[in-house]
């Protein structure tokens, strides 16, 4: 039995396609993020501190939309923000079913300060790329993000 080809009736294609190509790429982002950013914030959580920095205080719903994060993911991840002291939750009084989110002067310090090292973990991903191919490849990245998202 040939292992180079997954095994009988295992095409080779079921652990060299985009499945184990992406959970390595993860874990080569996740290693460098605890090394050089910082290993009690998470890329999700920099994301949401970041997106509330620049856009300013918004709504829940529209956090997560724009973080790219579902109803299940975004709730922990505010209240792990909150109970460290960078977010403020409040509900929204012209509708109480919303929850409305403004980042804290600690968490606003805290993604200023780590958004060097995210770029240079970026720069580091994309290190093997040349320019052109780097555009290319984040390009293709989006595109299969958006068509998961549909």
């Amino acid at each position: 039995m040939s292992q180079e080809n997954g095994g009988p009736g295992v095409p080779p294609d079921a652990i060299s396609g985009v499945g184990p190509l992406a959970r390595q790429l993860n874990q080569a982002h996740t290693r460098l993020w605890y090394e050089q950013v910082h290993q009690d914030l998470t890329g999700p959580q920099f994301t949401v501190l970041t997106l509330l920095h620049t856009h300013g205080d918004m709504d829940q719903g529209t956090l997560g939309t724009l973080a790219h994060l579902d109803k299940s993911t975004t709730a922990p991840l505010l209240d792990r923000l909150r109970r460290r002291g960078l977010v403020d939750l409040a509900q929204d009084e012209g509708d109480r079913r919303r929850k409305l989110v403004r980042i804290t002067g600690s968490g606003r310090e805290l993604a200023v300060r780590l958004a060097p090292a995210v770029v240079a973990v970026n720069e580091e991903m994309l290190a093997p790329f040349s320019p052109e191919e780097r555009e290319q490849f984040l390009a293709l990245l989006r595109r299969a993000a958006q068509r998961r998202e549909r």
